[in-house]
């Protein structure tokens, strides 16, 4: 019978071991499983923490076993590349960081032998992900098992599969439950499968296991509905030889129908069920992504707590636990591989590995409803020939592994609608960020009704979006300041109009969680995106979670926003409140300030008084929430960002009343003339800054060329009017801040200078 070990414990690691271990002499750190190497220099900034290979080995001992049992490695996670030594003899390798594969180390094991596993997350060319906004942690940070089975098993080697596929489909009242177990060993035996609703057998049927499949009917099917009933079903198979069972296994799964409709957007089990929530990174402080299952289940609770009923798992295969937790609540998920931003004409074969693993291991859960397969790829331009290629291959790998789920992806503002790549698999999302990188809030409306308006036969869904978000607040938020009330009002703004384009079949807030990227330099704390709706060590949540729950949880509850922004300035100060109840109150040391009722938005928005320090009540039904606020002369220097390294300060800049400046939109610099004199000398110094062009790169062919635009090539994208939207809401200040130190203090004093002199049109 089969028995799983795990393995997690009293590990040697090492990072200065350059050979295989055949011994455990010399310098080791011991340490238990999950574990990663980058859980701080992967989240401190400066884009310096280590990539390369560790090894990570163990004795075990042949006598552990019985001697008539196969004894299976199994590894849940090795970021990115991993080979596995027994004795020093290389066994296996595995490419791809996120997916389960498993070893046969049966004939292989003596009575005492070193088991080895390098783990490598150098750069490469070959294996994703190799650009991106988030830490690649290397290491072994998921569960390492023993599996041990009879000599004939339910299959374990191929793909990291469960060993059993289930295909539910529901038709009225019933639903046909397609099962295949798959074997190895002796063709002889039979497979019992029973069909459980919890202890209650629903059906039995035993078949040969030369062909292991059957089918069942379920009458009057208890289906799986989502958040409002995630019922489970549990199949298991028996290997059984003359009345003894050799291996035994089981998987859960639910019956449910779903489609996506272009205007009606998602369907599920016959009626509209619009898909609203959030991304999920998987790494916490310290830890990186080596989470254990109390960690899965804090950030499951977090997410349903907001109200969320979908989320993407971006941007790889998650954990297990996860899935299964996202089964057991309802939530419909998208999965997808790590093909991310920088296409690899030589990553094909490894785009194809990644998305058979991500399959063939989860194609069991119920939650999972859509197959990304990339995310941002075309960061360089979507007219590659090998680009196209890949994704029409993918494509095609998806619907002969699964016929019951569509493809999607994660398309890049500046590729154009019209695009090749678009229209490849069976629905499109796009990754927007108007009103934080350039462009304004306003414009996700217009963008997607002249999509859906141009293709309205193609399901359209906006799969990122988001505002970075820290301890900085301001009475007048504006777009790059990183402050909370900014990040609020921005997904206040974008609720509203998703709220207004039912047609839209899924939304996904990037990010539900702060998380590392260490490349990054930005807010004021170097190492971290700071999008998401919670703080990276899930304590503090921010206004922006309220204002989804206030839209899609049916919790009541009460939110005064600005709690962490006390003093106050301004002798009128407007505070916000979220509710999800009909009516608020809001009270000002004990005064009625009014009541308001909810209009068709659950935001509330009041004028108070600024006097001395004041207690807010605000009340909803039964629901209170209380914060204060205080009266001072002087702005509250600790509430403004302080970047490290900043090339120039704010008040360093002089800012005439009815003049421009580099705090000014490129839209605006625009409207005058002289602007745009201004303007283009600021763009040659850039480019001379910068270097000039890439033509010295080596670049794939791509059918039309690279457009170019006043000297300067537009990253391999025709220019349209979302591109242009987009640069005219930069400010020119935030475009020197994200290029960097590529230009002196006094260059870009000197080019304010320049604006103070134009009138604003």
């Amino acid at each position: 019978m089969r028995n799983v070990i795990n393995f997690n414990e009293n590990w040697s690691f090492s990072k200065t071991q350059s050979t295989v271990p055949v011994s455990l002499e010399g310098e080791w750190e011991k340490l238990n499983l999950p574990h990663t190497w980058n859980g701080k220099d992967g989240q401190d900034g400066g884009n310096d923490y280590y990539r390369g290979k560790c090894f990570y080995a163990k004795e075990i001992s042949k006598s552990d076993f019985d001697e008539n049992e196969l004894v299976f490695l199994e590894i849940n996670g090795a970021n990115s590349s991993a080979e596995v030594f027994l004795d020093g003899e290389k066994l296996a390798i595995h490419h791809g960081g996120y997916s389960t594969f498993r070893v046969n180390l049966t004939e292989y094991l003596k009575e005492k032998s070193i088991l080895a596993i390098s783990v490598d997350n150098s750069p490469n060319d070959t294996v994703y992900p190799q650009m991106a906004d988030f830490t690649f942690y290397g290491g072994l940070y998921r569960d390492v098992n023993i599996i041990t089975t009879s000599k004939t098993h339910f299959e374990l080697e191929y793909c990291g599969t469960p060993g059993i596929k289930i295909t539910p489909v529901v038709t009225g009242k019933n639903a046909k439950v397609d099962v295949k177990a798959y074997i190895t060993g002796n063709d002889k035996c039979e497979v019992k499968f029973t069909i459980r609703d919890g202890e209650n057998i629903i059906s039995e049927k035993v078949v040969s296991s030369g062909e292991a499949e059957e089918t069942f009917v379920i009458e009057n099917v208890h289906l799986w509905d989502g958040m409002d009933d995630p019922f489970l079903y549990t199949m298991e198979a028996e290997l059984v030889s003359d009345g003894e069972v050799l291996d035994k296994i089981s998987s859960r799964f639910g019956c449910r129908s779903f489609e996506v409709n272009p205007e009606k957007g998602f369907i599920l089990n016959g009626r509209e069920y619009p898909l609203r929530g959030v991304s999920r990174h998987q790494d916490k402080p310290e830890i990186g992504n080596a989470l254990t299952e109390k960690e899965h289940r804090e950030d499951i609770e977090l997410i349903c707590e907001v109200g969320a009923n979908t989320i993407r798992l971006a941007h790889y295969q998650h954990s297990q636990t996860f899935y299964d937790l996202c089964d057991e609540k309802g939530l419909i998920i998208w999965a997808e591989i790590p093909y991310i931003s920088r296409h690899m004409p030589t990553g094909r074969e490894n785009t194809m590995s990644q998305m058979k693993e991500l399959i063939v291991q989860n194609y069991n859960h119920p939650s999972i409803c859509m197959w990304g397969l990339s995310n941002e790829i075309t960061m360089g331009g979507a007219g590659y020939e090998t680009l196209i290629e890949n994704h029409e291959a993918l494509n095609d790998l998806v619907h002969s592994l699964d016929k019951t789920r569509p493809t999607t992806i994660a398309a890049v503002t500046m590729c154009g609608i019209d695009e090749k790549y678009v229209h490849i698999p069976d629905i499109v999302s796009y990754n927007h960020y108007f009103g934080w990188y350039g462009g304004n809030v306003s414009m996700y409306g217009k963008w997607f009704d002249d999509f859906h308006e141009k293709y309205p036969k193609t399901p359209i869904g906006l799969s990122e979006y988001g505002a970075e978000a820290l301890n900085w607040h301001t009475s007048n938020p504006e777009q790059g300041d990183y402050t909370e009330e900014y990040q609020a009002y921005y997904h206040e703004e974008c609720i509203k109009q998703i709220m207004d384009r039912p047609y839209l079949w899924a939304t996904h807030v990037w990010n539900m969680f702060d998380f590392a990227a260490d490349a990054r330099a930005e807010g004021g704390e170097n190492g971290m995106n700071h999008k998401g709706l919670v703080t990276f060590d899930r304590q503090y949540k921010k206004d922006a979670f309220f204002a989804y729950k206030a839209w899609l949880s049916e919790e009541p509850f009460v939110h005064i926003c600005g709690k962490r922004y006390i003093d106050r300035v301004e002798d009128v100060t407007k505070v916000t409140v979220y509710s999800n109840c009909n009516e608020v109150e809001l009270f000002a040391n004990g005064t009625s300030l009014g009541k308001q009722k909810k209009d068709k938005y659950p935001f509330f928005y009041f004028d108070v008084k600024n006097e001395g320090e004041t207690v807010l009540c605000a009340v909803a039904g039964d629901c209170t929430d209380e914060s204060k606020i205080q009266k001072v002369d002087t702005f509250n220097e600790d509430y403004r960002m302080k970047e490290e390294g900043s090339i120039i300060n704010w008040f360093e800049i002089d800012t005439p009343v009815g003049y421009l400046s580099i705090n000014d939109t490129l839209g605006d610099i625009l409207k005058p003339f002289k602007g745009k004199i201004v303007l283009f000398k600021t763009l040659l110094k850039l480019k001379n800054a910068m270097g000039g062009d890439d033509s010295d790169k080596p670049k794939e062919k791509k059918k039309g060329g690279k457009p170019k635009v006043m000297g300067f090539e537009v990253a391999g994208f025709k220019l349209n009017s979302t591109i242009i939207d987009m640069a005219k809401g930069f400010t020119v200040k935030r475009i020197l801040m994200m290029i960097g130190a590529k230009m002196s203090k006094e260059d870009i004093l000197e080019i304010n200078k320049a604006l103070n002199k134009i009138k604003k049109k």
